[in-house]
């Protein structure tokens, strides 16, 4: 057993709110891993975006997500209106919750919003780069930014049945160690989302994943000779002797792949230079085009002497 646990056994924990910090960039999946976060410290109520959840159920407030333009969903996380802020404030005095965490962009943010909640500030700051890789950081980021999607860390049938079905998109499973040691040991080892596979050490998490009004725009419809074009310049960046023989496109659901036979100049590991060709080529399309590549496959037909 341990300490917190006998200071409840025994009535000495604290009164009042313990508050924990959870900050990041924004789009780097803090709502994804709220809850993983939440678990290792014992934690059950979230502030997120305007809402105050508590075991996968949102308690008060109203999501940022709703917001129809950035500004306003900058002042709704903030909880910039009183009857907001003061609604939330009298849920977490009602439930008397003991442990929060709340999520920010940054240390300040994350301050302001304890403050006009009348919490203490954070006891323990958490920076998403302590639990998440660059590459997960990554994924995420291009999910927000290319797909519009965001995470709102609550089972989909809170979101389906409130005002939030209109923006409602999928729901997602992750399942997590119920042991504080074993969960430390497959987050290392893995770098990613525990086993999908729930088990007698894990607990299984809903996650809904929306597209919120202000990043609803429209998917670009791009021609495959523009695409072609602009693949073609991109490569010369890379390597002025890759040689490009055939380019197909295919559209998928959310985005495209590009299927591409090509000449390659000796001196580079083939599958090195395919893998960097392929993170090359999704960068810089998705950068400047802001559309989602799916996939690049890169087929290798010669090699090619270098001068």
């Amino acid at each position: 057993m341990n300490l917190e646990s006998l200071k409840e056994m025994f009535g000495l924990e604290k009164k009042g709110t313990t508050v924990f910090a959870f900050h990041g960039p924004s789009g780097t999946g803090k709502s994804f891993r709220a809850k993983l976060v939440a678990q290792q410290y014992g934690i059950k109520a979230i502030i997120d975006d305007g809402l105050l959840i508590q075991d996968d159920e949102i308690l008060a407030g109203k999501s940022a997500k709703l917001e129809k333009n950035y500004m306003g969903a900058v002042r709704t996380a903030l909880f910039d209106d009183k009857e907001h802020r003061d609604s939330v404030a009298r849920a977490i005095q009602k439930n008397r919750i003991k442990k929060i965490l709340i999520l920010g962009t940054s240390e300040k943010m994350v301050n302001k919003i304890a403050v006009r909640l009348q919490l203490p500030l954070p006891e323990k700051y958490i920076k998403i780069e302590e639990i998440s890789t660059p590459e997960q950081m990554e994924e995420a980021r291009r999910s927000r930014q290319i797909e519009g999607k965001h995470v709102i860390p609550v089972r989909a049938y809170e979101v389906k049945n409130q005002s939030y079905s209109k923006i409602f998109y999928d729901s997602i499973r992750v399942s997590t160690a119920k042991n504080k040691f074993l969960f430390k040991l497959l987050s290392k080892f893995l770098g990613k989302s525990i086993s999908d596979t729930p088990s007698q050490n894990t607990k299984l998490f809903e996650k809904s994943l929306v597209r919120p009004a202000f990043s609803q725009a429209e998917r670009k419809d791009v021609s495959h000779a523009v695409l072609a074009q602009m693949t073609m310049n991109f490569i010369g960046e890379f390597n002025s002797q890759v040689r490009i023989k055939k380019f197909t496109v295919k559209n998928e659901k959310n985005g495209y792949t590009f299927i591409m036979t090509v000449d390659v100049p000796l001196g580079k590991e083939l599958t090195q230079i395919s893998e960097e060709l392929r993170d090359f080529v999704i960068s810089m399309i998705e950068k400047k085009l802001k559309i989602r590549i799916e996939d690049v496959y890169i087929v290798i037909d010669k090699l090619l002497k270098t001068a």
